[in-house]
């Protein structure tokens, strides 16, 4: 693993730490209102216990997702198509000046109209996409290239 990788790996453990060491005293704060047996203390207990659970869920899905998306961006660089935004101008942010991420967007939708069914048209598009801050479609368009890539893997013969 690379540095930066290793700085991004321990400090995602540690917040997960965290949020199940908090998970854990909410759960428990839950049952303590639970036991109480005032109606509104059970009624607190039970909504103070679901999020624990929920809050379960949304670390679950956010790292899947992650991973999900880590695992596209290394295909695409071992198949030498990501974008290369390199070259292109900057904000003093750092982001893409909006005129060149909509001209990247633009060529890059053309690619993937050509071909929508392809994982790899689809993720080069949630890229353009987040490039030119549309945050929303970016995602939606991953979870597609996502799809798109595991019935590409599960249908491969020895894979």
């Amino acid at each position: 693993m690379k540095d930066g990788s290793t700085k991004t790996v321990v400090t995602i453990g540690l917040l997960v730490a965290a949020l199940a060491f908090y998970f854990v005293l909410l759960g428990r704060r839950g049952i303590e209102l639970i036991q109480d047996g005032g109606a509104a203390a059970i009624g607190l207990g039970v909504g103070v216990l679901i999020l624990p659970f929920l809050g379960a869920w949304i670390v679950y899905a956010t790292l899947r997702a992650g991973f999900q998306h880590q695992h596209l961006s290394r295909r695409i660089a071992d198949e030498g198509l990501e974008l290369d935004v390199s070259d292109l101008p900057k904000r003093p942010s750092g982001r893409i000046d909006r005129d060149a991420a909509d001209a990247l967007f633009q060529q890059i939708k053309s690619e993937w109209e050509t071909d929508p069914d392809n994982w790899r048209n689809s993720y080069r598009l949630a890229r353009a996409y987040d490039y030119a801050g549309d945050r929303g479609r970016a995602r939606e368009t991953m979870k597609r290239a996502v799809e798109l890539e595991r019935v590409e893997r599960e249908g491969e013969p020895g894979r």
